[in-house]
């Protein structure tokens, strides 16, 4: 059994992993985070504001897991809840109030799923996300960088480009839930990641996804950088389009996902 898409799953899970808030730290400047959904409560596990990039006001939301055991019990190991979606949300609307581009870091095993994430509308949330994003009137990028997990992590992937690090991952479920599904053994979980086509180089052959960016000296200032420039020449290219064309080309993005190629007629 071929264990390199496994391999990729536990890279990117590694606790020296870094996390959302270190991108947002380390790419751009003068960040002012925003709290609260204002109907229930703030989800420590999203973080987001408002920030600069190479002077240019930005949008920024990150999925954040934290680093020590003290920070992942604060963030809730990465697992949002039905607010943290419902703040980001907020946090969107107002960026497209005001013309800022929006920029989600993406990192998540999956919603959390606890009876109260249920009773407070969960599945609603991530659903409004969904809806408000394919139609939001400001560009969106969102990156992963680490784990992608079901609807956890496509509340904030509704984007107008979505790019992965070479070693994150994208699936509609963690390769151990699969594997209880359908064989009733979690061990076999590295089989069920090569066959969910869960990995960066799978996900951007199947065209979910634009881009595959190396982590060559992964959290270094250079790394970071790298990442700047490919934001201010992704936002540079968006100045050149009307929203309304922004819009109507994400929606077709989506639209066509999955769909059949059309045979080559001799």
């Amino acid at each position: 059994m071929n264990k390199l898409a496994y391999n990729k799953v536990k890279a990117a899970r590694a606790n020296n992993r870094p996390t959302g808030l270190d991108y947002i730290n380390s790419i751009f400047e003068d960040f002012f985070e925003l709290h609260g959904d204002r109907r229930y409560k703030d989800d420590m596990a999203i973080v987001g504001g408002v920030a600069r990039l190479e002077g240019r006001p930005v949008t920024v939301i990150a999925i954040e897991k934290g680093h020590s055991s003290k920070e992942r019990m604060l963030r809730n190991f990465g697992a949002p809840h039905p607010e943290g979606y419902r703040k980001a949300l907020r946090l969107m609307k107002q960026a497209e109030k005001f013309n800022r581009p929006v920029i989600c870091f993406i990192d998540t095993s999956g919603a959390y799923c606890g009876i109260g994430a249920e009773e407070r509308g969960q599945g609603q949330a991530i659903a409004e996300n969904l809806m408000e994003m394919m139609t939001l009137k400001t560009p969106i990028i969102s990156i992963l960088i680490g784990e992608g997990g079901s609807g956890g992590a496509l509340a904030l992937g509704v984007a107008d480009r979505v790019w992965m690090l070479e070693n994150s991952i994208y699936s509609v479920i963690s390769p151990e839930g699969c594997a209880s599904i359908l064989w009733k053994d979690a061990a076999k979980a590295d089989e069920a990641a090569s066959s969910l086509k869960l990995t960066a180089e799978d996900v951007h052959e199947l065209g979910v996804v634009e881009r595959v960016i190396p982590e060559t000296g992964l959290g270094t200032p250079a790394f970071y950088t790298r990442i700047q420039n490919l934001l201010v020449k992704q936002l540079a290219v968006f100045d050149t389009r009307t929203i309304e064309d922004i819009v109507s080309r994400r929606y077709n993005r989506f639209r066509k996902i999955g769909a059949p190629k059309e045979e080559e007629t001799v």
